[in-house]
């Protein structure tokens, strides 16, 4: 295996991913059927999907204009009549329940080292959004603003850049502070300081004042973006023979699974877990659905809970104190093939974020890769209830390792 996994290591370290548009899903991504919705997490069928994830197809099915209210959205999708696939399959990401429909915008961005894409959809902000079921006349209203007045100006603006690179952008933001999955504070401030001098050539007026309202409005509105980034970095891993580095991560609020370079692109699952964090005013663990989301993508790329280290005001957001992200961080460094030399850690005399966690040394050593996320109600449409620390179920890793002895010794 040494190998295969310094092959994948390198490769995704080598990567470097580059913000080129943002277009309809329709138009980038290969094959996507005219009634597809994607979602996050292994392959699930309507009937078993969550709460948040029923309510965001529903809300989805109503912004494509398949249909006009919500029953009618749901009995459709009871029908069959939708086809569902994971955003994974599409070289895809989204956070929480990640739905992508075929109207809805995706950031596109090209790793310049192999040429490989990857997709997001663009953050809505917080609060009742589709991504954690809601879907409200609100929501839809939103979403097709998003289309007709945010994504022109971005895709115009982007265009006449010719790209913006992100790994850079990223390292930067861990120096500021964040970890780039649930704190982007940084990296969403940079993002639009390098974006609002593209936008005043293309947008004007009242649109530009909304635009930029919505972006400075919203400190989560890189995560998209950095997920997408993160999605390149490591879909430029996967596929490497007699490989062990994990190059996904990510949950559908049922089911764990995880995907790993040298084993195609087959799924390793196991039941989603619960999160352990702070709940809002009026919450609490009972309220909350079991681990939902693409967005473990960034700890799948060492940063995330990984980087912890690099942002400990985390923490009274997540839950736990300063100390143990430091300590979760270096934890982590016991399960990772090497770090990345690009993103660096200041609370650690800048060494690089530990990455490309090794399936072998997860159940060797039984420490689970960590996680820092969000928590949806497990009913559609109440929203975020929370925030918190998980772990990657083992079993995924046992399942994985399982499968690999059978590439390495032959067998089918």
């Amino acid at each position: 295996l040494a190998e295969g996994n310094a092959k994948a290591h390198g490769q995704y370290l080598a990567a470097q991913p580059v913000l080129r548009g943002l277009e309809p899903a329709r138009d980038v991504l290969d094959n996507l059927g005219k009634k597809t919705i994607l979602h996050a997490g292994p392959p699930i069928e309507w009937n078993r999907m969550c709460g948040p994830m029923k309510g965001a197809v529903i809300g989805a099915a109503i912004f494509e204009g398949w249909a006009e209210e919500q029953q009618e959205a749901e009995d459709l999708a009871a029908s069959g009549a939708i086809e569902f696939s994971p955003c994974h399959h599409f070289g895809a990401v989204g956070p929480m329940a990640g739905i992508i429909s075929p109207s809805m915008d995706l950031w596109v961005v090209e790793n310049a080292d192999s040429g490989n894409e990857a997709f997001s959809n663009m953050n809505e902000g917080l609060g009742k959004v589709l991504r954690f079921g809601a879907n409200s006349e609100e929501v839809i209203t939103r979403l097709r603003w998003m289309n007709q007045v945010h994504a022109p100006a971005f895709r115009a603006a982007l265009k006449s850049a010719g790209g913006i690179e992100l790994k850079p952008m990223m390292a930067q933001a861990l120096h500021m502070g964040d970890e780039v999955h649930n704190r982007n504070a940084a990296a969403s401030a940079l993002f639009l300081k390098t974006v609002l001098p593209l936008l005043l050539q293309e947008a004007a007026g009242a649109d530009l004042i909304d635009i930029v309202n919505f972006i400075n409005g919203n400190d989560h509105f890189f995560l998209n973006i950095s997920m997408a980034a993160c999605k390149s970095m490591l879909d430029a891993a996967h596929g490497v023979p007699n490989s062990s580095m994990v190059t996904a991560m990510s949950r559908n609020g049922v089911d764990f699974g995880i995907r790993v370079s040298g084993a195609g692109d087959r799924w390793f699952t196991a039941p989603a877990p619960l999160v352990d964090g702070l709940y809002f005013p009026g919450y609490s663990k009972d309220d909350g659905a079991p681990d939902l989301g693409d967005s473990a993508i960034t700890e799948t790329a060492g940063l995330g809970g990984f980087a912890m280290a690099a942002a400990p005001a985390i923490v009274q957001f997540v839950g736990g104190s300063a100390a143990e992200a430091l300590q979760y961080t270096e934890e982590m460094a016991g399960i990772t093939l090497g770090s990345n030399p690009a993103f660096t850690l200041p609370p650690l005399d800048f060494i690089g974020t530990p990455a490309g966690i090794d399936v072998l040394s997860v159940v060797d050593s039984g420490i689970a890769p960590i996680i820092n996320t969000g928590i949806a109600h497990k009913e559609a449409g109440i929203g975020q209830v929370g925030a918190g620390i998980t772990r990657a179920p083992i079993e995924c890793f046992a399942e994985a390792i399982k499968a690999l002895e059978k590439e390495l010794h032959g067998k089918a």
